[in-house]
């Protein structure tokens, strides 16, 4: 289901992103939760929420890498 706020998110997202990948995360995963809410829309079995923290996480990606110390940051310009 939809986020309404940082405080809803998976604790692997709240625990290890900073505050802007988790907006990025949470905008990202409720755009997805609503343009892949028909299963015909989504490739292969996933459900909607699969296919949507996989959007998310592909999102976060573009701008944040997950360091050493196994938290995420950003990437360097």
């Amino acid at each position: 289901m939809p986020y309404q706020s940082r405080n809803e998110l998976p604790d692997a997202v709240k625990d290890h992103l900073p505050n802007h990948a988790q907006d990025i995360y949470k905008e990202a995963f409720n755009s997805a939760w609503d343009q892949y809410k028909d299963a015909e829309d989504r490739r292969g079995d996933d459900s909607r929420e699969e296919v949507a923290h996989k959007v998310a996480w592909n999102a976060v990606k573009q701008d944040y890498e997950k360091g050493k110390d196994g938290d995420w940051h950003r990437k360097a310009a």
